[in-house]
């Protein structure tokens, strides 16, 4: 059986693992990584519209992963269409960046469960014949993939949007008569769950590491405090 402090350890793990997995899920399944304001500059130019004007032209766009929302206004009122990156708006992508990024995601929930599973069995029994010295040293590589694969996806998705001008491309997606600027962009809370879900797992390793961390066992007084006998107090 583990020790108290590799079951306390391994226990907040296993906390934290169930977190980080459903952070990782919640990002994956929400539609908020990217929101901004577009602009339709075509309606504007053809209305030689000033500053004041430019409200009646601005709209809004947000998408995540695999569909999205764009609002455009090109003085004709608002007209809401939905977004989907699959199976036809991803070939006008870096389809090669966006691919990687949902498998970067996918293999890290992979990792999750996995890391997981170990966290709950170091927590109740540690001594398996693959590991080594209390600590799984092949559970250890997992929490370490985990955390690797998720900060690429997260790196991935942040050179699609800043150098690959990803959010430009969605809102122009099949518009053949108007084009539409940024306005701004922002990463949106279902990217911050992906971060938050990277981080906590980050203070996974951290914690499975501490585990290593032999505390002092307390000494029994009632030993150190009996009298020393010798021989000369024998003779008397």
């Amino acid at each position: 059986m583990p020790s108290l402090w590799k079951r306390l350890t391994f226990s907040f793990a296993t906390l934290l693992c169930v977190l980080s997995a459903t952070l990782l899920l919640v990002a994956l399944a929400t539609e908020r990584w990217v929101s901004g304001r577009i602009l339709c500059g075509t309606g504007a130019e053809l209305v030689s519209a000033n500053c004041s004007e430019l409200d009646k032209f601005t709209g809004h766009i947000y998408y995540g992963l695999f569909q999205g929302q764009k609002t455009r206004r090109c003085g004709l009122g608002n007209r809401s269409t939905k977004i989907y990156i699959f199976p036809t708006l991803v070939h006008t992508l870096n389809t090669g960046l966006h691919v990687m990024v949902i498998v970067f995601l996918l293999v890290a929930v992979g990792f999750t469960l996995l890391s997981l599973s170990f966290s709950i069995y170091n927590a109740r029994k540690v001594g398996a014949m693959w590991c080594g010295d209390d600590v799984c040293v092949f559970g250890f590589i997992v929490y370490i993939c985990l955390w690797v694969f998720g900060s690429l996806a997260v790196l991935c998705f942040l050179a699609a949007v800043r150098h690959h001008r990803l959010t430009e491309r969605v809102s122009n997606y099949q518009e053949n008569l108007f084009h539409f600027s940024i306005l701004d962009e922002r990463l949106d809370w279902s990217f911050w769950l992906g971060v938050a879900s990277i981080a906590t797992h980050g203070v996974v390793c951290v914690v499975v590491a501490m585990s290593r961390i032999k505390l002092p066992k307390p000494q029994n007084k009632k030993q150190s405090e009996q009298p020393t006998v010798t021989a000369e107090v024998l003779m008397y």
